[in-house]
């Protein structure tokens, strides 16, 4: 029997793990990517974690780019792009480290990609009981408006760290990807928008933090619209980026 079209893209993506100091809940994460996902590949970037967050990782079945020290979530997913260029994966889905994200909901992000570059999970789109409050609140909101139309298409979660990255954008981000504060979010959907890249979101329940503290607390809520809207506005002023399909062995 031949393979579904899920089942070779499955083949063919890389999901990758930014984590920092997350040792608590790193390894059942990883091992609920393969258990839910067989034959695809997990690579864990260990941003300069001061625990055993890689170690607990390859113990779970990972492969583990150590960096040297933290240089935060855009950089430690260029680094996850250009991993997959060079050992010839076609597809990155990015998965948090801590749990919040459920890897059986892979298929339907792959699914989608079928016919896009990149596929959001929207956490405000129906599915699931995940909600945020105040500034963050308001953020979001706003930056899902104004990306809306910049991408063409209804986006309710432009802040979301849940998300298939196809060929395209897999070449393009592998050497434009931002990593700067919100550019992994806001600044890299502006890029792979004004490149031509084709976005769609898919409806995904977020779950609770399994281990670890979150990355933002009350105080610094407070901050996060300003600096939301100073990302959004220097990633539109950059000029755009040309498209090129680049090489990428699909095995």
């Amino acid at each position: 029997m031949a393979d579904s079209p899920i089942s070779d893209r499955i083949a063919r993506t890389l999901v990758v793990l930014p984590a920092l100091n997350e040792e608590g809940a790193v390894g059942e994460v990883v091992a609920e990517v393969l258990r839910s996902n067989p034959g695809i590949s997990c690579l864990v970037v260990d941003d300069g974690s001061t625990d055993d967050t890689a170690g607990v990782a390859a113990r779970a079945g990972a492969h583990v780019a150590r960096l040297p020290f933290n240089i935060g979530v855009g950089g430690a997913m260029r680094l996850g792009f250009n991993y997959a260029i060079e050992n010839g994966f076609s597809t990155v889905i990015q998965v948090d480290a801590d749990g919040q994200h459920d890897p059986s909901e892979i298929p339907e992000l792959l699914q989608e990609l079928e016919g896009a570059d990149l596929v959001l999970g929207a956490r405000f789109a129906g599915k699931g009981e995940y909600d945020a409050s105040g500034p963050r609140r308001w953020a979001m909101v706003l930056l899902s408006r104004i990306l809306s139309r910049v991408a063409g298409t209804k986006l309710t979660d432009t802040t979301s760290g849940f998300r298939a990255t196809g060929p395209r954008a897999v070449v393009l981000f592998a050497e434009h990807y931002p990593s700067e504060y919100l550019g992994d979010t806001v600044e890299s959907l502006v890029i792979a928008a004004r490149s031509g890249c084709v976005i769609r979101q898919v409806p995904v329940a977020m779950r609770p933090r399994a281990a670890g503290t979150p990355s933002h607390n009350p105080l610094k809520a407070a901050t996060y619209l300003g600096r939301a809207m100073m990302a959004l506005v220097f990633a539109l002023m950059r000029p755009p980026i040309a498209l090129t399909t680049g090489s990428i062995d699909n095995r």
